[in-house]
């Protein structure tokens, strides 16, 4: 039976995030499928189809044709998605990946939490990507200028690497973007996960990854002392690490059931 890793990508992206990194995850025996999400500028869904459900649909769709349970992996906001998904199809995923990702609680959405953090941090610069984003006309679309994709997503990324990647951030749908998950303990909360945080993350701040860590307990954590994309920055550290972490979590089986920590929410 082939081990399935599902790569899901954050927003203004597609599948070619995973690319310089899907060899690696072969070499250790992952059979990976890394999507381009509905709408997202690599398919031919219009960008009007961005959405949440959408995107679930997409992602459960392809589990549907794979054999055996699968692992899926969000990067940044790819992490929603990836909760939703687990939520939708609880037997086929046997572990749940968050990679620099959103791994919020039910009914909470990323910019929520992040005026959560900033209340109790007012000192921390929390601003991400959000203070140079450009909007079109309506508010509809938000899209990604070059030199804050370098400032932000890829500063410490190779040269080449980034070079590749900043041609290919496309406009990102608002609705495919600022999404809320539904989840329950008895669906979503019956998955195991893995959180791997990113010291010097830009974006998602690191600051923000341990709140979600506290709101959602029970992820094993992996640190790595990089920027939001680690399969860029450092992709052989990172599969070293998430490879055993795996190997540990689906040799261990279900986990019991996880209840978000509603204190934390307050």
């Amino acid at each position: 039976m082939n081990r399935h890793l599902i790569l899901i990508h954050g927003a203004w992206q597609g599948s070619w995030s995973f690319a310089a990194w899907r060899p690696l995850l072969a070499r250790q025996g992952w059979h990976t499928h890394a999507v381009d999400l509905p709408g997202n500028g690599w398919n031919d869904c219009p960008p009007e189809s961005a959405s949440l459900e959408t995107y679930v649909d997409h992602v459960c769709a392809l589990i549907d044709t794979l054999d055996g349970p699968v692992v899926v992996l969000g990067h940044s906001g790819g992490g929603i998605v990836a909760s939703q998904v687990a939520e939708t199809r609880p037997a086929r995923v046997a572990c749940l990946v968050y990679l620099a990702g959103m791994m919020l609680p039910s009914g909470l959405s990323f910019a929520q939490l992040v005026s959560q953090c900033r209340e109790a941090h007012p000192e921390a610069d929390l601003r991400g990507i959000g203070a140079y984003l450009k909007y079109d006309d309506e508010q509809r679309f938000s899209s990604v200028p070059p030199e804050a994709a370098r400032r932000i997503f890829l500063h410490d990324c190779p040269d080449r690497d980034a070079d590749f990647a900043v041609g290919l951030f496309r406009p990102q749908a608002e609705r495919g973007r600022a999404m809320t998950p539904s989840l329950s303990p008895e669906r979503y909360g019956r998955v195991p996960r893995i959180y791997v945080e990113a010291l010097q993350d830009r974006s998602v701040a690191h600051l923000c990854q341990r709140r979600m860590q506290a709101l959602c307990p029970g992820a094993t954590r992996i640190t790595l002392d990089c920027g939001h994309v680690p399969q860029l920055a450092q992709p052989e550290r990172l599969t070293e690490l998430l490879c055993s972490a795996l190997e540990h979590q689906l040799a261990a089986g279900p986990i019991p059931r996880i209840t978000p920590n509603q204190e934390a929410c307050q």
